[in-house]
């Protein structure tokens, strides 16, 4: 099983898409204010001793440190990795401390999500001045000790985000190529009203800019044999190639779950103090008997639910979105599967071929990418 582990709610940016926008205006209520029962505390208040017993009965545990931003708690990362019947960890991280924590525990890590939203000037518009060049000269110091594990550059997408462009200028740059790359749209779950020409950006920007980055895609197949590790595309295609319907695809409520603060354990990081959907709690539960949260509502008819499995369970239980603003999110997702659909053929053709393999496809599954941007 797959485990976010909430380490803090502390962060040292202030993102405008997440506390900027947080703690910014909203008309009307505050974001889903109606749906926390109750906010467990800032920081991992529990026994770590508690923790250890429940992660043991676990036969392969995976555990993802998460914040806010985990790396604001090197000591509890270091304890934890040192103690904890784990032998698989990854970090999601806004990358500004990643050489904090130390080459002998970074290099610990499986995998290393990354929060960067391309070129400079974009990711110092979404997160502050100065904080690409900060993640830049993070990622230079772990790669110099030595880290040899995945890192992927995760990238939140908004209006001011040409995706063709972005994708292209992180894989391959002067200053650090990401090999593994993954993107979500920041679609609003926050009712921001502030926002009306996000449905208009998805169709006349977005969703051309993923049909031309599908065909780069397969041409770097055609030209060079290689199945570039942009996840969106990864997971998606394989499971085509295979016929094989989808769950969920980030894992939430079935193999992935959050432990927040307080040893509750949700289906996922965002779904913090929703108690009705939380599937148990590390004091009296065994990994074995954690409770399936399933999708429901109109996912459950959708024409595309084997391809997208969902999308996101947070947003499927909130509805946080009006029909004006969910249609098009939703046809987003129809827009890639037609997009992939295209180009499978080709694929197929140079999987006979032997130009590339099966095994350019495989990855590891819950690594905390949501797939389904």
């Amino acid at each position: 099983m797959f485990y976010h582990l909430i380490l803090t709610d502390d962060c040292n940016l202030c993102c405008r898409y997440c506390r900027g926008k947080m703690f910014g205006e909203f008309d009307g209520e505050t974001p889903g204010e109606n749906d926390i029962d109750s906010y467990p505390p800032p920081d991992l208040s529990i026994d770590l001793e508690i923790l250890y017993r429940f992660l043991s009965e676990d036969p392969d545990p995976c555990l993802t440190f998460y914040g806010g931003e985990p790396l604001m708690r090197p000591d509890i990362i270091r304890e934890i990795m040192d103690n904890a019947p784990v032998r698989r960890f990854m970090i999601q991280t806004n990358g500004t401390l990643l050489g904090s924590l130390g080459a002998e525990y970074t290099n610990r890590f499986e995998t290393i999500l990354v929060s960067i939203d391309g070129p400079e000037e974009l990711t110092d518009l979404n997160r502050g001045k100065g904080t690409y060049r900060r993640i830049m000269d993070s990622l230079h110091t772990i790669t110099s000790e030595g880290f040899s594990g995945e890192i992927i550059g995760r990238m939140t997408v908004t209006e001011d985000t040409d995706i063709f462009d972005a994708v292209r200028y992180l894989a391959d740059n002067t200053d650090f190529s990401f090999q593994s790359i993954h993107w979500q749209l920041d679609a609003c779950f926050s009712k921001d009203s502030n926002r009306p020409a996000f449905p208009d950006w998805l169709n006349a920007c977005y969703n051309p800019g993923i049909h031309r980055l599908l065909r780069f895609w397969r041409d770097m197949m055609e030209e060079k044999g290689v199945v570039k590790r942009w996840y969106p595309f990864l997971s998606t295609t394989e499971d085509l190639l295979l016929g094989r319907p989808a769950q969920l695809r980030c894992g939430a409520g079935h193999s992935n779950y959050a432990i927040m603060t307080d040893g509750s354990i949700g289906p996922c990081p965002v779904m913090v103090g929703m108690k009705e959907y939380y599937a148990g709690h590390v004091s009296s539960t065994s990994p074995g008997d954690l409770r399936e949260i399933p999708i429901g509502g109109a996912c459950t008819t959708c024409d595309v639910r084997d391809f997208c499995g969902g999308r996101c369970l947070y947003s499927n239980i909130t509805n946080p979105w009006p029909d004006d603003r969910r249609i098009p999110v939703c046809e987003s997702v129809s827009n890639l599967l037609v997009g992939i659909q295209e180009i499978l053929p080709d694929i197929r053709r140079l999987l006979e071929s032997g130009k590339i393999s099966e095994e350019g496809f495989m990855h590891t599954r819950y690594n905390g990418c949501e797939i389904i941007p």
